[in-house]
């Protein structure tokens, strides 16, 4: 039974987004492990508040994550 766990900053997806991680992260464990298995693969998306992640000693927030984001864009 695979189990596997995403964390992210809260308030940075949005539902769709949430869901659309759980089923193509599934659908890559699945294409490892093969079509039998997706019944008992479960994928849980964990939110982090907002300054209780960090990265290379550096405190990240919900708005950094945003920033990045329109930066990409």
């Amino acid at each position: 039974m695979p189990f596997i766990q995403v964390k992210v900053i809260e308030d940075v997806f949005t539902p769709d987004q949430k869901r659309q991680i759980v089923e193509r992260v599934t659908d890559a464990m699945v294409s490892v492990e093969g079509e039998a298995m997706r019944p008992v693969t479960w994928c849980v998306v964990e939110e982090v508040r907002s300054g209780d992640w960090g990265i290379a000693g550096n405190v990240l927030t919900t708005a950094d994550v945003h920033a990045l984001a329109s930066a990409q864009a």
